[in-house]
């Protein structure tokens, strides 16, 4: 019997799942999760796969030859992009724009950004896509993982702020609701004094 839950994939006693609350939206959310990322116990990405309902997650480094996401990216009823910060990355509003009436279909890189970079450089079929960026002045609150500066963003976080700058209209709070608890839990079960040596300072 697996110690390992089937939709989350993190350890039964870490489950995810309770805190999950299914979100509709018309932009779809295309996460690409680098391999060594899926059953990581802090991993965000499965916040977003399990709570809105039209977004989708594969796995894997290159994703050249990848049908599923190849038939979606041929799917012309949604305008593609992808969110990452380079050469002639536009705003959220200036990539609405372009896209008129249709919806935005946005593909989100899961991984360290070494990894991320790689899965970019890859993936040629992204690469005739337009890029989208997020604000520089937003501050993440991974307070149990080091990240190189204040401004990184776990997945789940940047999917939000992403989702919130697209359709300001829908309520996106259950995905910090859901990041919080998952946080919660794991400081909760840290050894007395863990946290306080080694994360307390950070925000």
């Amino acid at each position: 019997m697996s110690r390992y839950c089937p939709k989350c994939l993190k350890a039964k006693r870490a489950c995810i799942c309770q805190w999950i609350e299914r979100i509709h939206c018309d932009t779809q959310l295309i996460i690409l999760q680098h391999s060594s990322e899926e059953k990581r116990p802090l991993g965000t990405a499965r916040i977003l796969s399990l709570s809105l309902k039209n977004a989708r997650l594969f796995i894997g480094e290159d994703f050249s030859l990848h049908d599923e996401l190849n038939t979606l990216l041929d799917d012309k009823r949604y305008q593609s992009v992808v969110l990452y910060p380079g050469e002639g990355a536009r705003t959220v509003s200036e990539v609405k724009t372009k896209a008129g009436h249709k919806p935005l279909r946005v593909i989100l890189l899961d991984g360290t950004w070494k990894k991320a970079f790689k899965m970019w450089k890859l993936s040629t079929n992204l690469h005739s896509l337009a890029l989208v960026k997020l604000a520089d002045d937003l501050i993440g609150d991974y307070r149990i993982r080091k990240a190189p500066s204040s401004n990184a963003l776990s997945t789940v976080e940047a999917g939000f702020h992403l989702l919130e700058s697209i359709e300001p209209n829908v309520d996106f709070t259950p995905l910090i609701t859901a990041f919080n608890e998952m946080i919660g839990f794991q400081i909760d079960n840290m050894p007395k004094g863990v946290f306080e040596r080694n994360y307390s300072g950070k925000r």
